[in-house]
C-alpha cells in the first residue's frame, strides 16, 4: 500500500469513529426522557431501564464481536467497516421511531451485531503502521472519538430542546453519510498474504480466547483491560442519569459537560499519548492513566456542586492514556495474521465490559436515589468504580513485560 492509500484508510477510520462517537453522544443527552417518556416512569427507575438498553448492545456485541473480527481476517477491513456503519444508519433510525421501549431494544440489538467500527478500525491501522507507532495512532481513534463526543452532546443537548427523537435522525443521517464516503474513499488494508481461512471455531469469544490464550502475555493484560474498561463505562450507564439526579441538569447541562469530556479526552490522545508513551513506554503510560482515573472516580463521588465536576475532569483527563496503551500492549504480542482476531477479541473485552457496568452501577445509583433508599447517595456507583480501577492498577502493576510476536 503507497503512501496515498495508508493516508486515505487512516482518514476513513477515523470519520468512521468520529461519526460513531457523535451519534453515540447525541442521544444521550435526551434518551432518559426518552426511556420516561416510552417506560412511563420515574428517572431513577429510567436509569436501570436504561442499563439494560446498555446491557443489550453489548451482548450483542460480545456475540459477535470476534465473528466480525475473524471476517476481517478473511475478507479484508473495507467490507466490514461498511457494513457496520450501515448498521449503525439502521440502529439510530429504528431507535428514532420508536413508538416502544421494545422498539428502542430492537435498536440497540442491531448496532451490538454490527458494532465492529472500534475493532476493525484497530485492525485497519495495525495494517498500515508499525508496532512502534501503534500506540500513537490507536491514540488517534480516541482523539477522534473525542472530538465526535464534543459534537454529538453538544449538537444533542440543543436540538433535544425542540424534541427528543430529532437527534436520533440526524445520527442515522450521518452514518449513512459516512457509508457513502468510504464506498468510495476507503482502499482494502489487509493484505492477501496475511489473510487465512475463516473458521467458525475461532469466531466466538470462547474461541478467540482459547486460541489467544497460547500468546504469551496477551490474558493479563487483557484481564486488567476489562476490568478498566467496566470502570470506565460508568461514564456511559449512568452519567446523564446520575447529573440530573445529583445537581438537576437539563439536557443542555448533560450535553455541554460531555462535551467537556470529549474535548479533554480528544486532547489528551490526540497531543499527548505519542509524547508520553515514548517517553514513559506503554505499560507505564496505561499505569499513569489508570490512577488518573480512579482519582476522578473517588472525587466525583464525593463532589456536591455540579461545576466542580468540570475542574476534577481536567486535572484527571490522563486517563484517557490507559485504553490506547493497553491495546498496543496486546497488538505488539501478536502476529499480523491475528490482528483482526485480537480486536476482535478486544471487542467482546469492551462488550463484557459494557455488560458487567450496567448490571453494577445502574442498580446501584436507582438504589441509592430511590424513595426507599436507606441514605440517599448518588455518588455510590462511582466509590464502587474507584475499587475496580484499583484493582486493575495493582494488577498492572505485578503483570510482567512479555516478548512481541513474530510472524
Amino acid at each position: 500500500m503507497d503512501d496515498r492509500q495508508a493516508k486515505a484508510a487512516t482518514r476513513f477510520v477515523l470519520a468512521t469513529i468520529f461519526v460513531y462517537a457523535i451519534g453515540f453522544g447525541i442521544i444521550m443527552p435526551v434518551l432518559p426522557q426518552l426511556v420516561v417518556t416510552l417506560g412511563e416512569t420515574t428517572l431513577s427507575e429510567a436509569a436501570r431501564i436504561g442499563g439494560w438498553l446498555i446491557l443489550v448492545y453489548a451482548a450483542f456485541q460480545f456475540l459477535f464481536g470476534p465473528l466480525i473480527g475473524n471476517l476481517s481476517d478473511r475478507f479484508g477491513r473495507r467490507p466490514v467497516l461498511l457494513l457496520s456503519m450501515a448498521g449503525f444508519g439502521i440502529d439510530y433510525a429504528v431507535m428514532g421511531f420508536a413508538p416502544t421501549l421494545a422498539w428502542l431494544f430492537a435498536g440497540r440489538m442491531i448496532a451490538g451485531m454490527f458494532g465492529a467500527a472500534f475493532a476493525t478500525g484497530y485492525a485497519t491501522l495495525s495494517d498500515i503502521h508499525g508496532e512502534d507507532d501503534r500506540a500513537r495512532v490507536f491514540g488517534l481513534i480516541g482523539a477522534a472519538f473525542g472530538i465526535g463526543f464534543i459534537v454529538g452532546p453538544a449538537i444533542g443537548g440543543m436540538v433535544g430542546e425542540f424534541g427528543t427523537r430529532l437527534p436520533f435522525f440526524i445520527a442515522s443521517g450521518l452514518a449513512f453519510a459516512t457509508l457513502i464516503y468510504g464506498f468510495f474513499a476507503f482502499p482494502e488494508t489487509h493484505a492477501p498474504e496475511n489473510r487465512r481461512p475463516f473458521r467458525l471455531a475461532r469466531a466466538n469469544p470462547l474461541g478467540a480466547l482459547l486460541k489467544l490464550r497460547t500468546v504469551r502475555g496477551i490474558l493479563p493484560i487483557a484481564a486488567i483491560f476489562l476490568l478498566w474498561t467496566t470502570a470506565m463505562n460508568i461514564y456511559p450507564s449512568i452519567w446523564a442519569y446520575f447529573t440530573q439526579l445529583r445537581f438537576d441538569w437539563s439536557e443542555g447541562l448533560v450535553g455541554l459537560s460531555l462535551a467537556w469530556v470529549g474535548m479533554l479526552m480528544a486532547l489528551v490522545q490526540a497531543l499527548a499519548i505519542g509524547p508520553l508513551v515514548k517517553r514513559f513506554g506503554e505499560r507505564r503510560a496505561a499505569m499513569i492513566g489508570i490512577v488518573s482515573g480512579t482519582t476522578g472516580f473517588l472525587l466525583i463521588a464525593l463532589v456536591s456542586i455540579g461545576w466542580v465536576t468540570y475542574a476534577i475532569m481536567a486535572a484527571t483527563a490522563l486517563h484517557a492514556l490507559a485504553g490506547p496503551s493497553l491495546i498496543a500492549l496486546m497488538s505488539r504480542r501478536v502476529p499480523a495474521d491475528m490482528q483482526g482476531e485480537l480486536q476482535g477479541f478486544n471487542s467482546s473485552l469492551t462488550a463484557l465490559a459494557a455488560i458487567a457496568a450496567p448490571l453494577i452501577f445502574n442498580p446501584s445509583l436507582a438504589y441509592f436515589t430511590g424513595s426507599d433508599a436507606p441514605v440517599r447517595f448518588a455518588g455510590a456507583p462511582f466509590l464502587i468504580s474507584t475499587a475496580i480501577g484499583a484493582f486493575a492498577l495493582l494488577l498492572l502493576i505485578a503483570t510482567r513485560r512479555a516478548p512481541a510476536a513474530t510472524d
